[in-house]
């Protein structure tokens, strides 16, 4: 005869796998979309802006896992006596909020966490400065879920101002509305953050820009240019891909004078994006010297062993050929040097879109295999030294 505390045990056992497949499905698909060419998708390539380390989504799947095993599969009895305090205008707990937002698994459970936050906000408005923040939590579950109409909703609804009192809440849903190609609704929220006075921080200045360059128009041209003043007037410390996608916009804009001006302000330009960026924009410039001098250093490095070679988009150098058109005597010598650039294995597939678009993962992702094993999956504790040695 079975026990009834193995039944319970294989019906948590269950909802944990359940997650976790959730879990490596959506790293997978994660990763995945981050190495695919997607040039031809009518905005160019989609991808993700913030990195794994920001977002935290495996972290918060994590979480699900152990709050599945701490209430020993009584999901939904969890969610009966949550909407029976509801109707008793019974007080919602801290504790109660965090638990139901790690249990949400379906749209109908996001309209109870819906329900609850506003009578949760109602009662906790006036806690003092440096209560736990619910805003980000509630983003990663909307990420989660792909769910992002209810948090645009509940994100720009003024009876929850306060709520999302934090940059991150806002930098999640437009990282999210960005990837699924939504750069109006991703502006829209940009622009509630800054009218709910949010502080913007790095991660917001490189979201900005890169809806901007996305939208590609007059009106996102202008925000970007007010952005990047106001950023500077602040003392704001800005990421160079943020420059990066600001440069991009004003070639995309034939406004090579901008161009320059945004390039001339990158601090670092050792990278390959910022090489592309510049080959461009001498190109546009018609600074053909110049852009000749830098071809051919950069293919003189590519002979050394021990320096790291700088690629140039295939893309972006057709784009310098038809800058040349009227030259033949530069064109002439780039065509030389792009034969020995393709030879040196110095010219890659991958688009400008594709650079400014390509995640850079941090240390955390690089560490994160090594740490998985050292905590227990069954309880979640750090694994003893005899079993890590096994």
């Amino acid at each position: 005869m079975v026990r009834s505390e193995d039944r319970m045990a294989a019906v948590v056992a269950g909802g944990a796998n359940r997650i976790l497949r959730e879990t490596i499905k959506r790293s997978v698909l994660r990763s995945a979309a981050a190495a695919l060419d997607c040039w031809n998708c009518p905005h160019g390539a989609k991808r993700y802006l913030l990195t794994d380390d920001t977002i935290r989504l495996q972290e918060f799947q994590q979480r699900k896992i152990a709050t599945e095993h701490q209430i020993y599969g009584n999901r939904d009895s969890y969610f009966r006596n949550i909407e029976e305090k509801l109707k008793k205008n019974g007080i919602i707990l801290k504790d109660e909020l965090k638990t139901l937002l790690h249990l949400c698994q379906t749209p109908d459970d996001m309209e109870i966490v819906k329900s609850v936050i506003y009578r949760y906000h109602t009662e906790n408005r006036n806690v003092a400065f440096g209560e736990f923040k619910f805003g980000p939590l509630f983003m990663r579950l909307c990420y989660e879920l792909d769910l992002e109409v209810p948090a645009i909703e509940l994100i720009k609804d003024q009876t929850l101002h306060g709520f999302f009192s934090d940059s991150t809440s806002f930098n999640l849903l437009m990282d999210m509305l960005f990837e699924k190609g939504h750069y109006e609704s991703a502006l829209e929220v940009l622009g509630e953050m800054k009218k709910q006075h949010i502080k913007f921080i790095r991660d917001t200045y490189l979201l900005a820009f890169a809806i901007c360059y996305k939208l590609n128009s007059p009106e996102s041209c202008k925000i970007c240019t007010n952005l990047l003043e106001e950023a500077q007037l602040k003392g704001d410390n800005m990421p160079r891909r943020a420059y990066c996608f600001a440069v991009a916009f004003a070639l995309k804009q034939n406004d090579v004078v901008k161009a320059r001006s945004f390039y001339s302000q990158i601090m670092n330009t050792e990278s390959r994006l910022c090489s592309n960026l510049n080959i461009l924009v001498l190109a546009k410039s018609g600074a053909l010297e110049d852009l000749m001098q830098i071809l051919e250093a950069a293919l003189d490095m590519g002979a050394s062993q021990l320096v790291k070679r700088t690629e140039f988009s295939e893309q972006v150098l057709a784009t310098v050929r038809e800058e040349l058109e009227e030259s033949s005597v530069f064109r002439a010598r780039l065509e030389d040097i792009c034969a020995k650039l393709q030879a040196s294995g110095q010219v890659t597939k991958l688009t400008l879109d594709d650079m400014l678009c390509q995640i850079s993962y941090g240390k955390k992702h690089h560490m994160q295999l090594l740490r998985q094993r050292q905590v227990s999956r069954r309880t979640f504790r750090p694994l003893k030294s005899a079993l890590l040695a096994e």
